[in-house]
């Protein structure tokens, strides 16, 4: 069973990061192409189904399966440090998530939104800027991880 969750924390972590690399690589670019068209088409796009969904689903389950390792290891003292910093990283991008990005976010895509293109292009360029920090607090958390489970593997206890 541990090793199951050690991998879905794995595979979970590195899903989202590869959304918001995919994000920033792409949708991004896309998004401030042409301004205010290029985001009156995103938000028709959204308008549907929001992308804070998938984030709102599998973040908490990565930040349980990461905290369930926590407790799972709890007794290995370098495994408990690199999940916990595994988890500290991911509760950043949490925060950073709520506080920074969903009200931009918001801005941006909402259909509600009186937003000018002067500030849409504002918030887009802060998004752009911010979003591969972002991903390097997911790729460093995946690190951790991945450093744990080489520890479980060289330092295995049955």
């Amino acid at each position: 069973m541990k090793k199951i969750i050690l991998y879905l924390s794995v595979i979970t972590a590195s899903g989202l990061m590869m959304v918001t690399v995919y994000y920033t690589l792409i949708d991004a670019r896309i998004w401030s192409a042409d301004i205010p068209r290029s985001v009156e088409t995103a938000r028709i796009y959204y308008s549907h189904l929001d992308p804070r969904t998938f984030f709102s689903l599998v973040a908490p389950i990565n930040q349980l399966l990461v905290l369930s390792l926590i407790i799972l290891f709890w007794k290995d003292r370098r495994l408990r440090l690199y999940f916990s910093l595994s988890f500290v990283l991911y509760a950043c991008i949490f925060l950073l998530t709520l506080y920074y990005f969903i009200p931009r976010d918001v801005l941006i895509f909402s259909l509600t939104s009186k937003a000018t293109a002067a500030e849409m292009r504002s918030a887009l360029l802060q998004w752009q800027v911010v979003n591969p920090v972002r991903s390097l607090l997911g790729l460093t958390g995946i690190f951790f991880t991945c450093r744990g489970i080489h520890h479980y593997y060289v330092h295995k206890r049955v």
